[in-house]
């Protein structure tokens, strides 16, 4: 990787991240970010990239032309988008790394565009939470050229792995595990909500915890209202995808699109400053507390 000049469309966390953590590894490594197109929100993108030493490009075309090995991160309604309009730039024989929470369909799309133009497309489902891990998050390759690239992530302390050459198993794999996991956030935030709302939630944790004893309920549900608060318009994006991922496998995804509701609803009340200056210290009641306030006032 020491010869490798790094691209990574979408300096989000995911992208400042993995821009910070492998620019040791390689010999340059440049961003770009639409963002970067609007003052205000290109001024803390702009201090993180001088902070790590990040070269910020002002153009998709200006950073396809320095990079050869790029990792697109960014929203995953935009996926087919940022891949379509990095072909039209691609230098022959670039790797183009997709890291989007897309579905199957979209990561094949997102591939025959990039691959006519004579790059190499690789598939990544990140498995995880990014920034517990960094760099090292297990992420998951697939498509033809998904070996080579593993064996160039790992040998960097990457904890990349090849799982089919075939296109669309690791997103399947990826999305197939949100419904789960996103499912489960959505589900903790309604039902620790609606429990908290008629005092019931010191009979109703405990019947988690005996149900499922390995899980501190308390603590997971304080980390999945954080998440969601936080990132939840991203989750709802991700959820879409999902939903697009059961429907193509020829099922109805009516726990994907809820959940994906249930994401954008608190992610709308946190745009509208809801949950802004929470005591963090108060657990998951104090975002139930809010929720439970703003429904009561209406």
């Amino acid at each position: 990787m020491q010869n490798t000049n790094l691209g990574l469309i979408g300096y989000g966390e995911v992208g400042g991240i993995f821009c910070a953590g492998l620019k040791p590894h390689v010999a340059s490594t440049h961003a770009w970010d639409i963002k970067l197109a609007a003052p205000d929100a290109a001024e803390p993108l702009r201090a993180r990239a001088a902070a790590d030493g990040v070269s910020l490009c002002d153009s998709a075309a200006a950073l396809c032309s320095r990079s050869d090995l790029i990792m697109s991160a960014v929203t995953a309604s935009n996926t087919v988008d940022v891949a379509r309009e990095a072909a039209r730039h691609l230098r022959p024989g670039t790797v183009f790394l997709d890291l989007n929470s897309a579905s199957p369909g979209a990561k094949r799309e997102a591939a025959a565009l990039i691959e006519a133009a004579s790059g190499l497309y690789v598939e990544g489902g990140v498995m995880t939470s990014v920034p517990p891990y960094g760099i090292r998050v297990p992420m998951l390759l697939g498509g033809p050229h998904a070996e080579s690239l593993a064996a160039r992530l790992s040998a960097v302390g990457m904890d990349a792995r090849a799982v089919s050459a075939e296109l669309g198993v690791a997103s399947a794999i990826k999305m197939c595990r949100s419904v789960m996991i996103k499912g489960l956030e959505a589900l903790v935030i309604e039902s620790y909500t609606a429990a908290r709302a008629y005092g019931v939630e010191d009979h109703v944790l405990p019947t988690l915890q005996e149900t499922f004893p390995s899980i501190d309920w308390s603590e997971q549900g304080a980390y999945f209202y954080s998440r969601v608060v936080q990132h939840g318009r991203r989750r709802a994006e991700e959820m879409r995808e999902v939903a697009n991922t059961v429907r193509e496998a020829g099922f109805d995804p009516l726990m994907a699109t809820a959940t994906a509701a249930k994401q954008d609803w608190v992610a709308d009340l946190a745009a509208q400053g809801l949950f802004a200056d929470i005591d963090k210290a108060g657990g998951w009641q104090a975002y139930a507390d809010r929720l439970i306030a703003q429904t009561r006032d209406r």
